[in-house]
């Protein structure tokens, strides 16, 4: 039985037509009237029949009027309860700058519609950091690329990106390839993130599976001026999509093609507190956040993104 199911019937019975009802209530007739057959028959009894003035109930259907009315008035004070009493508190989230590009301002958004109530505090800064400030207890959560199961974090693998070989576009053409393999670089100057960012300690163990010695021109740990010699033509780089995600115009402005090797993949995990030291609001952000990333895979939104089982 669900509560729609008792609105219907009870609006039914108080106006006395099928069709003044459905009109009120913004469905079909046809899909009320089934909706209340399906009433009678989880409970296994006519509750209404017609009459020449109309639908009226029977004496069942007179009975369950009385209680349906009251279910209706609990559930209607039990959701001002809820509203009265909502969520409220701060809640840390530590993200990495080529993540919070995408997920930044989502999340913003999501939380301030769901618990207006909860104070956000985003903190952007290398994984590596994060990853200290977490374990440091300065954070409730973070999103991050790889994870140290000795330490005491609740951690839910949340999405794997693929790495792209990025480039200014000007000057290229409309011919760039689709994938690319990393031997192909070996004469690319390439500017780079420094080993204390997740993504390097991830290419250098890719460099070194596939026996790639990079030239590195440059080493930048701001993803903005990083991309700002990329764009500027001083070299490369190997970043996920998420890199140029804050460019309105990141078509034009930058060459993408993926790397083909099959580890040339970013895992992102959810890392939090344990769940016995998060508190209600990080542990509402921890689903909001979750919620958000998926949203933005599955919309295409999180481009070059698909989601790991939890």
């Amino acid at each position: 039985m669900e509560l729609r199911q008792i609105r219907y019937f009870v609006r039914v019975v108080e106006l006395g037509s099928m069709s003044r009802a459905a009109s009120e209530l913004g469905v079909v007739q046809s899909a009320l009237s089934q909706q209340i057959s399906r009433l009678e028959g989880e409970l296994s009894t006519r509750l209404l029949q017609r009459s020449p003035k109309g639908v009226v109930p029977t004496e069942a259907g007179l009975a369950f009027f009385r209680e349906a009315q009251l279910t209706l008035r609990h559930a209607e004070q039990a959701a001002r309860a809820a509203q009265q009493a909502r969520l409220s508190g701060s809640v840390s989230v530590g993200l990495a700058p080529t993540t919070a590009a995408v997920l930044g301002m989502p999340l913003l958004l999501a939380m301030r519609e769901r618990y207006p109530d909860v104070r956000l505090h985003l903190v952007e800064s290398l994984s590596g950091h994060i990853s200290t400030m977490l374990n440091a207890r300065q954070l409730d959560l973070a999103v991050l690329f790889s994870t140290d199961p000795g330490r005491r974090w609740s951690v839910m693998p949340l999405l794997e990106e693929r790495l792209y070989y990025i480039r200014a576009r000007r000057g290229l053409g409309a011919k760039v390839p689709a994938r690319v393999r990393v031997a192909q670089l070996k004469d690319e100057p390439l500017i780079m993130p420094t080993g204390g960012h997740g993504l390097r300690s991830a290419l250098d163990q890719l460099f070194a599976r596939t026996r790639y010695k990079p030239r590195i021109v440059a080493e930048i740990d701001s993803l903005p001026l990083l991309m700002d010699a990329v764009d500027a033509g001083l070299g490369g780089t190997l970043q996920p999509w998420s890199a140029v995600g804050r460019y309105s115009d990141a078509t034009g402005r930058f060459a993408l093609s993926e790397l083909a090797e099959s580890q040339a993949r970013r895992p992102n995990a959810l890392c939090s507190l344990s769940d016995d030291e998060l508190s209600p609001a990080g542990l509402a952000a921890r689903v909001v956040l979750a919620d958000c990333a998926r949203e933005l895979v599955r919309s295409g939104r999180w481009v070059g993104a698909s989601l790991l089982a939890p």
